[in-house]
């Protein structure tokens, strides 16, 4: 796969749901029944993050058990993390930022990458080695919403999931930019729920983040 099919994976990942969840997940058994709920409450796209032990454990299974479930792996920092998520099943890769080495590994690898960016120079550089879809982050602590509405003249060709610091209150702000085609958050599967095996409050949270842009727009 070459990066322009690359890319059309990564932008029809970012247009199915105006949100992608960021789980952390701390115990494998959780990942199926939540991603189950993710996807009832109109949230198909889901980011488990590489901060625990049972994420690719999370990740196969939800691959594996969970119809319509698109499945990535998040803070992903290096080649060996985008083969092992790749043979996990992922569908996606997300990175925070985009070193030389990652993206060299990444031109290697079939998974599509959705590399991280924080400053103008650094989507510069991305947009050199042929990305046009990039994670914002950290979104808020970086400039947040107008610091991407000022992006949008001079670098009209990028398309961004802003993620970092974004909740349900803050997510239209960013919904509403020219250049976002989605938001990432943590909220939609809080800590709490998880633990708690609450999913049908997960589904809830996840149907309140697919009419997200439609509220917003009055439509």
């Amino acid at each position: 796969m070459n990066q322009a099919d690359k890319q059309q994976v990564i932008e029809r990942t970012m247009r199915l749901a105006p949100v992608i969840p960021v789980v952390v997940i701390d115990d494998a058994r959780a990942a199926v029944p939540m991603a189950r709920a993710l996807v009832a409450g109109g949230i198909p796209a889901i980011e488990v993050t590489l901060r625990t032990a049972a994420a690719m454990e999370a990740v196969r299974a939800i691959a594996a058990e969970v119809e319509g479930a698109v499945v990535g792996v998040g803070t992903v920092l290096g080649e060996a993390d985008l083969r092992a998520a790749q043979q996990a099943g992922a569908r996606f890769a997300v990175s925070p930022g985009a070193t030389t080495r990652l993206l060299d590994a990444a031109e290697d690898i079939a998974l599509p990458l959705l590399p991280g960016a924080a400053t103008a120079s650094e989507a510069m550089a991305l947009l050199e080695r042929g990305y046009r879809h990039l994670k914002f982050f950290p979104a808020v602590p970086a400039g947040g919403a107008k610091l991407l509405a000022a992006w949008a003249g001079p670098l009209p060709q990028l398309r961004f999931c802003p993620t970092g610091g974004i909740g349900a209150a803050s997510a239209p702000d960013f919904l509403d930019l020219p250049n976002v085609l989605c938001v990432g958050g943590s909220w939609l599967t809080p800590a709490d729920k998880l633990v708690g095996a609450d999913w049908a409050g997960i589904e809830q949270l996840a149907r309140a983040a697919a009419g997200l842009r439609r509220a917003h727009a009055g439509t």
